[in-house]
């Protein structure tokens, strides 16, 4: 392999795990009632979400019902992964936000 093949491949693998990374923060939004990309711009106001990451969100997630629990941790584990630390911060408020009080 030759230099640029090897940087094609790099950067594939790189925007597979992007899209891995934008199904977990999504289908876990979907699954606690919550728009994933309301949460996105609520983390990045200045920021728009990019079209093909809606475009994934729209292709990728499920509904609520048909989806398999996905534990919150992992979801802050990924989106700190890829350097999401703002985005995980919301994701955490959220998940507190959502937790039955123990009154």
């Amino acid at each position: 392999m030759n230099n640029k093949e090897i940087e094609k491949k790099v950067v594939e693998q790189f925007q597979q795990d992007e899209n891995m990374m934008i199904m977990v923060f999504a289908q876990w939004c979907v699954n606690h009632d919550l728009d994933p990309v309301e949460l996105y711009e609520s983390a990045y106001p200045s920021q728009p979400m990019h079209p093909e990451h809606r475009k994934t969100i729209d292709d990728v997630t499920v509904p609520k019902e048909e989806a398999e629990d996905i534990d919150t941790a992992s979801v802050l584990s990924v989106l700190q992964l890829f350097g999401n630390t703002d985005l995980a911060a919301v994701v955490e408020e959220q998940s507190r936000k959502n937790k039955p009080s123990s009154d």
